[in-house]
């Protein structure tokens, strides 16, 4: 089986040693060009999951609590706070909203809140992972 394999020198005879053939250089480029295909498509799969992915503010974690400008979890009854923002938010919509626009249905000073909120969510809260995944470089 070994012998009906092409022979491929690594190394052109007449040549320094180290230094690879044409056709060699060739064959690892098909391979790496194949690599990158089949790599590319789950790439994609991933960057649209995770703007696809939802944090609701605010999470279980406090459920029914308010949310005051800095993005702590009050009372209802705290002057300033604004109320659960009553949906949750996609990845892509908080992306936006964290390079400046404000998340839908919101006012800019609620839309900065809730970002706020978001910001300091932790491992273990609603919505972490995704914001995690925002984090990550593409």
């Amino acid at each position: 089986m070994q012998d009906d394999l092409p022979s491929v020198p690594s190394v052109d005879a007449d040549q320094n040693q180290g230094i690879v053939t044409r056709r060699r250089a060739l064959m690892m480029g098909a391979v790496t060009a194949s690599a990158v295909v089949s790599i590319k498509p789950a790439l994609a799969q991933t960057a649209g999951s995770v703007l696809n992915c939802e944090i609701p503010v605010p999470g279980n974690h406090a459920a029914g609590g308010f949310i005051a400008p800095d993005g702590t979890v009050v009372t209802a009854d705290t002057p300033g706070a604004f109320p659960p923002a009553g949906r949750d938010f996609t990845g892509e919509e908080v992306l936006r909203a964290m390079n400046g626009r404000t998340l839908p249905g919101t006012s800019y000073d609620q839309s900065q809140a809730y970002v706020n909120y978001i910001r300091r969510l932790q491992s273990g809260q609603s919505g972490f992972t995704c914001y995690a995944s925002l984090q990550m470089p593409r």
